[in-house]
């Protein structure tokens, strides 16, 4: 595969926010994305691999095809993969891991699939294998059909290099971002989180608004690929200086801690100057001065904080205080346990599906407009 070839780019997200990444993707330029199972499918070379790391915010983390093809038995697979031309991608002085899995194949044995394609790799490029090696190639048999990858993120994407310090439940900024525009927010209006915690949802929008790239002060591992021109990921890195947004973004919470835990963050973040954060329980919430925009709130959900039944008065307080106070603001609430969330009485819109986040199952609730 050339550098500069046309192939697949499979970018993962949580299942059930696959049309709100889709929609991310099409907005920032990449080719006719669609929605696949677990994420979004667009096309493009490897300067599109280091923009979709760079650029999306809800993507937990982006692969580039390699190869696909049918495959019955080892014998076969093994045959394949010594056919791939590894020293176009991988380096020789770079360790790699293989990490395989196996469903409905008559290959069925993971194990013995990635050390065929280990196998063919070393004698390929001479390179080490490591199982803690930041350079991954995935292969995937599904329904005999084999997928080889290279997962070209390193750690996950959520890990933008800013969130230095977190609260007891935190919330991965990939979802936070996917969860701000599901409400339709776009940058140009404020937000407010009156349970702030570590400030993700604050320091995400003002990011957004102010047009920072979500990869630009972290690594990846596609800088270890054979692939990697630094001169022109410099120069990709420093295209976009950002912009000052016309509006501000606030959060409080009951916990000094946490206010200044987001404070902290948000200076790491570069996003100080266009944020706020204030110590008051969520019955004193109010509105900032200027136009409505969106309060977005990730409360305590009961399954790691504490017993559900124990957290229905705070939910009751929380709608109270919004339904009170923010007349034509919208609202978007995370919650894992719709009871709670209809606890506090507001007007919800039809209901999001549920996705996986920290061993639970959450959904967004979404309002139109308060009136």
């Amino acid at each position: 595969m050339p550098r500069d070839q046309d192939f697949e780019i499979f970018l993962a997200t949580a299942p059930g926010l696959e049309p709100v990444l889709a929609e991310e993707v099409r907005l920032k330029g990449f080719k006719r994305p669609r929605t696949v199972p677990g994420g979004v499918l667009t096309r493009g070379g490897w300067p599109e691999v280091w923009r979709a790391n760079l650029w999306i915010r809800g993507a937990n983390r982006v692969l580039a095809r390699l190869a696909a093809f049918p495959v019955t038995h080892l014998a076969q697979l093994d045959a394949r993969a010594r056919a791939m031309p590894w020293r176009d991608w991988l380096r020789p002085d770079i360790p790699f891991r293989v990490e395989a899995s196996c469903t409905k194949s008559r290959i069925y044995h993971s194990g013995a699939a990635a050390e065929r394609i280990a196998r063919a790799i070393r004698a390929a490029t001479g390179a080490t294998e490591d199982p803690g090696a930041e350079v991954a190639v995935m292969a995937r048999l599904d329904h005999d059909l084999c997928t080889i990858s290279l997962d070209t993120s390193g750690e996950p994407l959520h890990k933008r290099g800013f969130k230095a310090e977190v609260n007891a439940a935190p919330l991965r900024e990939t979802l936070a971002a996917l969860f701000l525009r599901r409400c339709g927010f776009d940058g140009s209006e404020p937000v407010l989180d009156p349970m702030c915690g570590s400030g993700t949802f604050v320091i995400e929008a003002a990011e957004i608004a102010a047009r920072l790239n979500p990869g630009r002060a972290r690594a990846f591992a596609f800088e270890r690929l054979a692939t990697f021109d630094a001169a022109a990921w410099e120069r990709m890195r420093a295209a976009n200086p950002g912009r000052v947004p016309a509006v501000r973004f606030h959060g409080s919470d009951r916990d000094a801690g946490a206010v200044a835990m987001s404070r902290a963050n948000a200076e790491r973040a570069g996003v100080a100057a266009w944020t706020s954060f204030r110590q008051a329980p969520v019955s004193e919430a109010r509105p900032p001065e200027g136009p409505p925009g969106l309060v977005m709130v990730n409360p305590p959900y009961g399954g790691r904080l504490g017993e559900a039944r124990g957290l229905a008065p705070l939910y009751q307080a929380l709608g109270r205080t919004l339904a009170a106070h923010f007349r034509g603001w919208r609202v978007g609430l995370v919650a894992a346990d719709a009871r709670l969330a209809r606890a506090t009485g507001l007007p919800f819109l039809p209901g999001d599906p549920p996705v996986p986040h920290g061993g639970l199952r959450v959904r967004l609730f979404r309002t139109a407009a308060l009136e």
